[in-house]
């Protein structure tokens, strides 16, 4: 298991990369390029100075989160065999740097909803927490929520250039529903697979979050029943998932050690996103520490399905909260995170010991 540490460059994240050299046992950044719009090339040049600057602090850049997929692409409009032809590209362009995995997703509009981006807890913590009543109605409303609760960084899936359009979005999307978009998926796939096996470079899928339809858009990738259609795809390795434990945990029924030993036996499983969440009512949740004493996942049965089923991939932990004064990006501050790290790493160390 490879642990990581999502960073989202010098000019948008607040944690220089010599606070993430000194978490035990990190030595990969997630990174990304996150100001090229979906359906744009990334250039050699740029890969290599975000590289660079990862390498001089001592860590590695192995995997990418996220090389957006274009609305084009999911949608089907004409110019998707461009923007396919610019993803392969990056395939290659990321290659040629060291990269070795590509997250993503094929969500519709949203990459990820939460309704309050700075919910306190009783112990006086800060996390992100989501309504699914709130989602039942405007959502423009629920843009002003994100928006507002921000506190002015930049939020990947929310740039304010994308959302500008949302209504011509929607409404390109009104012809699209789940089996036109799974189509729509499964050519994406086949147009770039080739590359990703010439290059070695392994695509991870997230899963929906939350996994299940909003504002009447359609949801493919919202639990084990959707991954295996998706598997079906291709029987490839370099065809696979990251599974985040947080996003399908959110579904109470989803049993998440079960369906995570599954893929992971399958070798389908490059990246993993750990975290815990809490149920607090029927559609309602918040993100939490760690530790499966404080939300509703065993997260201990979930990282011991990774060490029985021989995981060698890369994992970071996910949201964490705001401790400790620490006001950052929301779900993405220092202290929390690393918390949560040490306990990973924890759970790790004593089932490689005992099994």
């Amino acid at each position: 298991m490879k642990m990581g540490f999502r960073w989202f460059g010098e000019e948008d994240d607040p944690i220089p990369l010599a606070h993430v050299r000194q978490i035990p046992g990190v030595r990969h950044v997630v990174g990304a390029l996150h100001d090229l719009p979906a359906g744009a090339e990334w250039p050699l040049a740029r890969i290599a100075a975000l590289r660079e600057a990862i390498e001089a602090a001592g860590l590695l850049l192995e995997v990418v989160e996220s090389v957006n997929v274009s609305d084009a692409i999911k949608i089907g409009l004409p110019e998707r065999d461009r923007h396919i032809e610019n993803y392969i590209a990056t395939i290659r362009n990321l290659s040629r740097h060291g990269v070795k995995v590509i997250c993503y997703n094929f969500m519709p509009v949203f990459d990820w909803i939460r309704t309050d981006l700075r919910s306190e807890a009783p112990d006086g913590s800060f996390s992100m927490a989501y309504d699914q009543q709130i989602v039942s109605g405007s959502f423009r409303d629920v843009m002003l929520r994100v928006q507002g609760g921000a506190d002015g960084f930049r939020l990947p899936g929310w740039e304010e250039d994308r959302l500008a359009g949302i209504e011509a979005l929607f409404e390109a999307y009104s012809d699209v529903d789940e089996d036109g978009l799974r189509a729509n998926f499964a050519y994406f796939i086949d147009a770039i697979l080739d590359a990703c096996r010439a290059h070695d470079v392994r695509m991870a899928v997230h899963p929906d979050d939350p996994p299940r339809s909003v504002f009447g858009l359609p949801r493919i990738v919202k639990g084990a029943e959707d991954m295996r259609a998706i598997a079906a795809f291709t029987d490839s390795p370099y065809h696979g998932f990251t599974v985040c434990t947080g996003s399908l945990g959110s579904d109470p029924d989803t049993d998440v050690p079960s369906l995570m030993r599954e893929f992971s036996a399958l070798g389908r499983v490059p990246f993993v996103h750990l975290r815990n969440i809490l149920h607090t009512g029927p559609g309602t949740f918040r993100e939490t520490a760690h530790p499966s004493s404080e939300g509703s996942l065993d997260m201990f049965a979930i990282v011991e399905a990774l060490h029985e089923t021989g995981f060698d991939g890369y994992v970071r932990p996910d949201h964490g909260r705001d401790i400790w004064g620490e006001r950052g990006r929301p779900g993405y501050g220092l202290h929390d995170r690393a918390l949560g790290i040490t306990y990973l790493l924890g759970l790790w160390e004593a089932l490689g010991r005992t099994h």
